[in-house]
């Protein structure tokens, strides 16, 4: 590599792919390079046609090798096939495999419950939202294919890039997000059996392209369906965290969801409890009872041989169902409203637990 060679390299090293996370000296963008050290001609090869950081990298490039450079030309091509071919090989390796194994360093939490409507895309937004706020390299998964809600409580209008059989998931505040709801326009409706939803479910591991992940969260759809029973193949070591409402009637299906956790050798994180009460400035009005996330844990305590705690208890809050509806996760904008400052502790307390291979019993201590 000659001088104006290595003064390119080293000026675009600092550029990173928003999208595939490197610098794209190392991604094999940097193409041509001609000129001299006082006019300068770089060519810089886009993953794909109409690439939506195209502007961006452009703009990047150009005011990176101005730093160096007095007189600065780009020139944007896109890679061929052989190229592009190469690159899916460095990200992924020569074969396609899912990248969520037992010796992953990537911490996969499955967020369940036993019926709809009780929170559980709302506290799965959160929780990944939270982590990443904290530094946390995190990836979201809609795995509800059918109630399918995280793009709007994220915010999400973006598409995944392609490089062919590869995605690149789009990311919403710091996190990167994928659902079946990315490739249907409107609310269309989908009715797929078994075999499709287990094949849409592999592809959200194997063939999106996620990169180094600290946290992988999934949110399921409530039961033990098929979604489940795939995931329980796929990711048998994954922890389960079971949401519930206070409601009997609620509580008796979450325990039956942490229940075939268990008979896929998941381990269970704890229980959560949404709606706990609501809070009229003077008293808790236990709107649907009480008792509902104690009973759960109680149950799947004895039925996993471990401890199984409540870990929050969420009160019902106007706040955290509007911030829902705006794409704004509440964990982000009110830090002492009640309801976020539970959420902010069930970060807290999954941050702390210890997710290592060997770890076979769970206790967990809130307020610490």
């Amino acid at each position: 590599m000659n001088e104006l060679e290595t003064k390119v390299y080293s000026a675009l090293g600092k550029l990173i792919d928003p999208e595939l996370g490197k610098p794209i000296t190392e991604l094999g963008m940097v193409g041509a390079i001609s000129g001299d050290l006082k006019q300068l001609v770089v060519e810089i090869k886009l993953t794909v046609v109409h690439c939506p950081q195209a502007d961006y990298i452009e703009q990047s490039a150009k005011a990176l090798l101005e730093e160096v450079f007095p007189q600065v030309t780009i020139q944007m091509s896109v890679m061929s096939k052989a190229e592009l071919d190469s690159l899916k090989i460095l990200l992924r390796g020569k074969q396609k495999s899912n990248p969520f194994t037992a010796n992953s360093a990537t911490r996969v939490i499955l967020v369940t419950s036993g019926k709809g409507g009780v929170g559980k895309s709302t506290i799965a937004s959160n929780l990944a939202v939270g982590l990443a706020k904290n530094g946390n390299k995190v990836g979201l998964i809609d795995a509800d294919i059918f109630g399918f809600s995280i793009l709007s409580q994220m915010g999400v209008t973006a598409r995944p890039t392609r490089l062919d059989d590869m995605m690149l998931p789009p990311e919403s505040h710091g996190v990167k997000v994928i659902s079946i709801g990315m490739f249907f326009e409107g609310n269309e409706a989908i009715s797929w059996r078994g075999p499709m939803l287990h094949k849409a479910i592999e592809q959200f591991l194997v063939d999106v392209h996620w990169g180094e992940l600290d946290y992988l969260v999934i949110d399921l759809p409530p039961g033990t369906g098929d979604v489940s029973i795939s995931l329980g193949q796929l990711l048998p070591h994954a922890k389960v965290l079971v949401v519930t409402t206070p409601q009997p009637a609620a509580a008796e299906v979450a325990i039956r969801s942490g229940l075939a956790a268990i008979k896929a050798n998941q381990e269970i994180m704890g229980v959560v409890e949404n709606m706990s009460w609501l809070e009229n400035g003077i008293t808790r009005e236990l709107i649907f009872g009480s008792g509902g996330a104690a009973k759960v844990a109680e149950q799947l305590t004895s039925a996993a041989g471990y401890p199984v705690e409540v870990l929050v208890q969420i009160p019902l809050n106007q706040s955290l169902a509007e911030s829902s509806d705006q794409g704004m996760p509440l964990i982000l904008k009110d830090f002492e409203d009640n309801a976020s400052k539970e959420l902010q502790k069930l970060v807290r307390t999954v941050a702390a637990v210890k997710l290592g291979k060997a770890a076979r019993t769970l206790t967990v201590k809130l307020g610490q």
